[in-house]
């Protein structure tokens, strides 16, 4: 895809255009200094909340020329072809005694940092946090990354332990082959169509439901 045909990057706040200053200033003082980030965090949030207007105005310019730059550019926007009034499939009804999927060690540093920032980011979009998450993540060190990677290695077995047990009772709850075939035949869909379908919206409803940005809309 063409950089024509690309999305528009989210507009950002003055807080956000804050940090981001903040954060490039003390990467040209300590360029190889690792950031403890809930501490750099904290102490944007509170040298932000002692500056005067006078400031942040420049933040705040700096965000409405943003606001117009985004504004313009989606005016300009054309979606790629079959992009536009593309529906979303239909979701089936989730089981309720499937398995929770496993969580990968990304997502399980987020349940612990964004608690973080958004308490000392208290401007930021959804979006913002998002984003902001993930330049945390890129920038934690081995030992620490090291940790949720255990995490998440620890959680996989657990799910894929769960998932074996789930799929076995499902099988000797599930019909004879011969009258699955027949059923499947009737509607006009094979069985491995089905269940491929099936595992495919799974997948999707766990990911939605354990989506960091899910659970930001959530609290907005």
């Amino acid at each position: 895809m063409g950089k024509k045909d690309s999305k528009p990057r989210g507009r950002m706040s003055a807080y956000a255009f804050f940090v981001q200053t903040c954060r490039e200033e003390h990467k040209k003082k300590h360029p190889n200094e690792s950031v403890v980030f809930s501490e750099f965090s904290k102490k944007c949030a509170e040298r932000w909340k002692t500056m005067s207007d006078k400031e942040k105005k420049r933040f705040h310019d700096m965000a409405e020329k943003d606001k117009k730059r985004y504004e313009q550019e989606m005016a300009n926007y054309k979606p790629p072809k079959g992009e536009k009034g593309k529906g979303k499939k239909r979701k089936r009804s989730k089981d309720p005694n499937a398995p929770k999927r496993s969580l990968s060690a990304f997502f399980w540093f987020c349940q612990e940092e964004r608690p973080k920032v958004k308490e000392t980011n208290t401007d930021l979009t959804v979006g913002e946090i998002a984003k902001e998450l993930g330049k945390r993540w890129n920038e934690v060190g081995e030992e620490l990354k090291s940790k949720y990677e255990k995490m998440a290695a620890k959680d996989k077995a657990r799910y894929d332990k769960e998932i074996e047990a789930y799929k076995g009772k499902k099988a000797k709850a599930s019909p004879s082959p011969t009258k699955e075939k027949a059923a499947a035949k009737k509607k006009g869909e094979s069985d491995d169509d089905d269940e491929s379908e099936e595992a495919e919206e799974v997948e999707e409803n766990e990911e939605a439901e354990e989506s960091p940005e899910d659970d930001d809309d959530d609290d907005e």
